[in-house]
């Protein structure tokens, strides 16, 4: 999809959260944006292009109106503003019943509500914006980490897109050079050889493939994660979930059991968001032995462990490893996981080694101890290293599965491309496998993309966005 013609209608939204702040702003974008404006204030000096002037918020239309409020209004005249539209915000208190005021004040001088992240729909109808870019204005605000905030902001400079538009320029090149043999065959130019042909799409392939191998890493930032900490009662669960969280947030005593319920808490590590679940211990037994609220608890420890994207298995380095820690490690063999060896204060450090060298290949596991808070910062390493895969920060990432699909799709499509080249297929054919890997990657930025999938991005935003 292409930038469209300007909108012709004036939209008004509060743009900061509901609620009582020290400012609120209110945002009017279209044709009719600063006539309004200067309908809802009046500017102690005229309103110039990208310069802030104090104003008094008005209670009516009247010119000499009571004034209820100062603002700072800040006008950006076509197209030097965010939507490529005259634009016009106005800061004042953030009282809701002001902000309020303001906003039904421009409704009933013509302008509309504005739906759910039009602002910055506007902004990529006009060609401000790509489409990767203004996702990531979404993931700014949602933003929770400072890694996150970081990734967003480099995807809003164009960082995808940067490290898309070489491989789209080579794609282009190839179709041009296929497109002139077929339409100037009668006279005299050369076909293209079918090793160049392979040539130049082997060479396209290996920058899509390491950009969709980016989505591990992308995924994680953008949402990440959840780790269950597991182990039979009274191993020292609750007290390491308090470690990593850095405050007493589970219940913790001496008596086996006290966990009945999982408990949750999110936490950053690296800026990576990783939801910890402190979970009941488990144990086998006769079910009419345990109280029916254990039971509960170890069902639900169960389908935590299931659930979890990573595992944290907590051992007692006291007690030699029983059934249930052995039936623990089995059933984690094969997925990411750590072993935490606790209470490691409590043993000499060859009887922690020994016991660490009997966890089965593959796992990694260490000596920690909740009380003492030795081992923690290595456990927060591996836990991080884990959820990571080990793999760098880089930057264009993706970081969604639409994202993905578009470079997956891309990838395909380049491969059925080379297989048509080896077997001889005429460029006709071949030309449809390539224009459907430069689609893939138009949707990827939004040339090519379907008004229902613009929507539905654009209605994830907030209002006033």
């Amino acid at each position: 999809m292409t930038a469209q013609e300007p909108a012709t209608d004036t939209i008004a939204a509060i743009s900061t959260p509901p609620g009582r702040g020290g400012i609120g702003i209110v945002r009017l974008s279209g044709p009719q944006a600063l006539s309004i404006a200067s309908q809802l204030v009046r500017p102690h000096q005229p309103l110039e292009h990208a310069r802030a002037r104090l104003a008094d918020v008005l209670d009516a239309e009247d010119p000499e109106a009571t004034r209820i409020d100062e603002a700072l209004v800040t006008f950006f005249a076509a197209p030097n503003s965010y939507t490529t539209e005259d634009l016009v915000e106005i800061a004042a208190h953030g009282s809701p019943v002001v902000l309020e005021l303001l906003l039904r004040r421009a409704l009933g001088l013509g302008a509309r509500l504005a739906e759910p992240g039009e602002f910055t729909q506007r902004a990529f109808l006009a060609g401000r914006l790509d489409l990767t870019q203004a996702e990531a204005v979404r993931d700014l605000i949602d933003a929770q980490t400072l890694t996150q905030a970081r990734q967003a902001a480099s995807q809003m400079g164009g960082a995808l897109s940067r490290r898309v538009a070489p491989v789209k320029q080579s794609l282009m090149g190839l179709i041009a050079l296929l497109e002139a043999g077929i339409d100037f065959a009668e006279d005299d130019v050369e076909v293209t050889p079918q090793a160049e042909i392979a040539r130049r799409i082997e060479e396209t392939t290996p920058p899509l493939t390491a950009l969709e191998a980016s989505f591990a890493r992308g995924r994680i930032v953008h949402d990440g994660l959840t780790l269950a900490i597991v182990g039979r009662p009274n191993v020292g669960k609750s007290s390491l979930f308090n470690r990593l969280v850095e405050r007493d947030r589970a219940i913790v005593t001496a008596s086996p059991g006290t966990t009945r319920d999982t408990v949750t808490e999110r936490i950053s590590l690296g800026g990576i968001p990783i939801e910890l679940v402190d979970t009941a211990g488990l144990r086998e037994g006769a079910r009419e032995a345990l109280e029916e609220a254990e039971q509960l608890g170890i069902r639900r420890s169960h389908e935590a462990l299931a659930d979890a994207a990573l595992v944290l298995v907590v051992l007692d380095a006291t007690q030699p490893a029983g059934d249930e820690d052995q039936r623990l490690l089995a059933a984690v063999e094969g997925r990411p996981a750590i072993v935490a060896l606790n209470k490691s204060d409590l043993v000499k450090r060859e009887t922690a080694a020994s016991a660490i060298e009997r966890v089965p290949d593959g796992i990694p596991a260490l000596s920690t101890s909740a009380l003492t808070g030795e081992g923690i910062p290595g456990l927060r390493e591996r836990i991080l290293t884990l959820a990571t895969g080990g793999a760098a920060a880089e930057p264009g990432l993706l970081t969604n599965l639409r994202q993905h699909q578009a470079v997956a799709t891309a990838l395909a499509a380049l491969a059925d491309a080379a297989k048509a080249n080896a077997g001889g297929i005429p460029h006709e054919m071949i030309l449809l496998d390539l224009y459907r890997a430069l689609w893939a990657l138009d949707s990827l930025t939004g040339q090519t993309t379907p008004d229902e999938i613009l929507n539905l991005i654009f209605s994830t935003f907030c209002i006033g966005k």
